[in-house]
């Protein structure tokens, strides 16, 4: 078996982020069960999403929209409060499969 070039390890990252992004839609855990019901948010985030999550953002209040399927977490700025989708390191929104649905055409 040869030596993988770091060209192509580059060219099949795309899809090793998809193939990640989809594992986390597999989870199958109640959102009841996992959501703090004082606060909505949620109590232990899957350990998929923390392991690609850019590391500059708040794991300890995030919320999963049922609107667009994707994690959300609470940003505390200078001036605001405001929820900021969770994203990777390279800037792509972290989502679940519920995010990914036909559109329906009339």
């Amino acid at each position: 078996m040869g030596i993988v070039s770091p060209d192509a390890m580059k060219q099949y990252q795309p899809i090793l982020i998809l193939i990640a992004l989809l594992a986390l839609g597999a989870c199958t855990i109640p959102l009841s069960q996992t959501t703090d019901e004082s606060t909505g948010f949620i109590r232990e985030l899957p350990e998929g999403v923390s392991m690609i999550a850019a590391p500059y953002q708040n794991l300890q209040e995030v919320i999963l929209q049922p609107e667009d399927g994707c994690y959300w977490y609470r940003h505390a700025g200078p001036v605001e409060i405001t929820m900021l989708p969770l994203r990777t390191v390279d800037g792509r929104p972290i989502c679940t499969q519920a995010a990914v649905e036909p559109q329906v055409t009339s």
